[in-house]
Protein backbone atom coordinates (compact mmCIF):
# COMPACT_ATOMS: atom_id res chain seq x y z
CA UNK A 1 0.00 0.00 0.00
CA UNK A 2 0.98 3.26 -1.13
CA UNK A 3 2.23 5.14 2.93
CA UNK A 4 -1.30 7.32 3.01
CA UNK A 5 -1.12 11.22 4.15
CA UNK A 6 -2.35 11.63 8.12
CA UNK A 7 -5.35 12.76 6.73
CA UNK A 8 -5.82 9.68 4.47
CA UNK A 9 -4.72 7.59 7.28
CA UNK A 10 -7.78 9.12 9.39
CA UNK A 11 -10.10 8.45 6.88
CA UNK A 12 -9.18 4.66 6.45
CA UNK A 13 -9.88 4.77 9.91
CA UNK A 14 -13.16 5.85 10.02
CA UNK A 15 -15.46 3.26 9.22
CA UNK A 16 -16.98 2.94 13.00
CA UNK A 17 -20.20 2.08 12.49
CA UNK A 18 -22.50 5.34 14.06
CA UNK A 19 -24.28 2.68 16.18
CA UNK A 20 -21.56 2.50 18.18
CA UNK A 21 -19.45 5.40 17.92
CA UNK A 22 -20.17 6.78 21.67
CA UNK A 23 -19.03 3.28 22.68
CA UNK A 24 -15.22 3.20 21.88
CA UNK A 25 -12.53 1.71 24.03
CA UNK A 26 -10.04 4.08 23.05
CA UNK A 27 -11.97 6.97 24.23
CA UNK A 28 -13.06 5.08 27.72
CA UNK A 29 -9.36 4.72 28.47
CA UNK A 30 -8.26 8.14 27.05
CA UNK A 31 -6.05 7.34 24.03
CA UNK A 32 -4.62 9.79 22.06
CA UNK A 33 -2.74 9.23 18.90
CA UNK A 34 0.21 10.81 18.62
CA UNK A 35 1.91 9.69 14.93
CA UNK A 36 0.02 8.02 12.44
CA UNK A 37 1.55 5.87 9.74
CA UNK A 38 1.57 2.41 7.86
CA UNK A 39 5.45 1.91 9.69
CA UNK A 40 4.81 3.46 12.78
CA UNK A 41 1.74 4.21 14.93
CA UNK A 42 2.76 6.02 18.56
CA UNK A 43 -0.16 6.82 20.89
CA UNK A 44 -0.64 7.60 24.93
CA UNK A 45 -3.05 6.83 27.64
CA UNK A 46 -3.07 8.49 31.19
CA UNK A 47 -2.40 6.17 33.82
CA UNK A 48 -5.13 7.77 35.78
CA UNK A 49 -8.48 6.36 35.79
CA UNK A 50 -7.01 3.47 34.31
CA UNK A 51 -6.01 1.87 37.67
CA UNK A 52 -6.37 -1.86 38.82
CA UNK A 53 -7.24 -2.20 43.07
CA UNK A 54 -3.59 -1.45 44.18
CA UNK A 55 -2.60 1.72 42.75
CA UNK A 56 -1.22 0.25 39.42
CA UNK A 57 -1.80 0.85 36.15
CA UNK A 58 -3.98 -2.16 35.06
CA UNK A 59 -2.65 -5.04 33.11
CA UNK A 60 -6.18 -4.43 30.92
CA UNK A 61 -5.62 -1.64 30.41
CA UNK A 62 -1.79 -2.01 28.99
CA UNK A 63 -3.56 -4.63 27.00
CA UNK A 64 -5.78 -2.32 25.26
CA UNK A 65 -3.60 -0.03 24.62
CA UNK A 66 -1.64 -2.44 22.87
CA UNK A 67 -3.65 -3.78 20.65
CA UNK A 68 -5.19 -0.65 19.80
CA UNK A 69 -1.94 0.56 18.56
CA UNK A 70 -1.38 -2.47 16.90
CA UNK A 71 -4.34 -3.18 15.52
CA UNK A 72 -4.07 0.46 13.78
CA UNK A 73 -1.28 -0.40 12.13
CA UNK A 74 -2.46 -3.34 10.49
CA UNK A 75 -5.39 -1.40 9.43
CA UNK A 76 -3.05 0.93 7.77
CA UNK A 77 -0.86 -1.76 6.15
CA UNK A 78 -4.01 -3.66 4.97
CA UNK A 79 -5.46 -0.92 2.67
CA UNK A 80 -8.74 0.32 1.55
CA UNK A 81 -10.52 -2.79 0.75
CA UNK A 82 -9.78 -4.45 3.73
CA UNK A 83 -9.92 -5.07 7.22
CA UNK A 84 -7.93 -6.01 10.01
CA UNK A 85 -9.18 -7.76 13.65
CA UNK A 86 -7.03 -9.19 16.29
CA UNK A 87 -6.14 -12.95 16.04
CA UNK A 88 -3.20 -13.38 19.00
CA UNK A 89 -2.18 -10.66 21.93
CA UNK A 90 0.94 -11.37 24.12
CA UNK A 91 1.69 -8.71 27.20
CA UNK A 92 4.46 -8.90 29.26
CA UNK A 93 4.31 -6.46 32.19
CA UNK A 94 7.65 -5.29 33.10
CA UNK A 95 7.24 -2.48 36.14
CA UNK A 96 4.48 -0.97 37.40
CA UNK A 97 3.70 2.19 36.54
CA UNK A 98 2.02 4.68 39.24
CA UNK A 99 1.06 7.81 37.68
CA UNK A 100 1.64 9.57 34.37
CA UNK A 101 0.94 8.47 30.80
CA UNK A 102 2.07 5.48 29.31
CA UNK A 103 3.36 5.31 25.49
CA UNK A 104 2.77 2.86 22.78
CA UNK A 105 5.04 2.77 19.82
CA UNK A 106 3.70 -0.19 17.34
CA UNK A 107 5.59 -1.29 14.41
CA UNK A 108 4.95 -3.95 11.82
CA UNK A 109 7.37 -6.62 11.53
CA UNK A 110 5.48 -8.78 9.22
CA UNK A 111 2.97 -7.51 6.88
CA UNK A 112 1.63 -9.89 4.79
CA UNK A 113 -1.54 -10.96 2.48
CA UNK A 114 -3.92 -12.59 5.34
CA UNK A 115 -1.99 -11.44 8.54
CA UNK A 116 0.00 -8.74 9.84
CA UNK A 117 2.59 -9.10 13.38
CA UNK A 118 2.94 -5.61 15.52
CA UNK A 119 5.49 -5.16 18.09
CA UNK A 120 4.39 -2.39 20.67
CA UNK A 121 6.66 -1.17 23.30
CA UNK A 122 4.98 0.83 26.47
CA UNK A 123 6.85 2.75 28.26
CA UNK A 124 6.42 5.37 31.86
CA UNK A 125 6.98 8.89 31.59
CA UNK A 126 10.81 8.31 32.39
CA UNK A 127 11.46 6.09 29.12
CA UNK A 128 11.56 2.72 30.99
CA UNK A 129 9.72 0.01 29.70
CA UNK A 130 6.68 -1.00 31.07
CA UNK A 131 4.99 -3.43 28.88
CA UNK A 132 6.39 -5.83 25.69
CA UNK A 133 3.18 -7.14 23.33
CA UNK A 134 2.89 -8.58 20.26
CA UNK A 135 -0.37 -8.56 18.28
CA UNK A 136 -1.04 -10.63 14.90
CA UNK A 137 -3.67 -9.52 13.41
CA UNK A 138 -6.10 -11.31 10.62
CA UNK A 139 -7.03 -9.37 6.82
CA UNK A 140 -9.60 -10.22 5.26
CA UNK A 141 -11.50 -8.51 2.37
CA UNK A 142 -13.92 -5.66 3.59
CA UNK A 143 -17.94 -6.95 3.91
CA UNK A 144 -20.10 -5.19 1.21
CA UNK A 145 -21.96 -3.09 2.63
Amino acid sequence: MTEPTSDEARALLSGIDPAVADQQLNDKIGLEIIELSPERVVGTMPVAGNLQPYGLLHGGANAVLAEALGSTVAALNAGRDRVAMGLELSCTHHRAVRAGKVTGVASPVHVGRGTVTVDIELTDDSGRRSCSARLTCVVRDRPPK
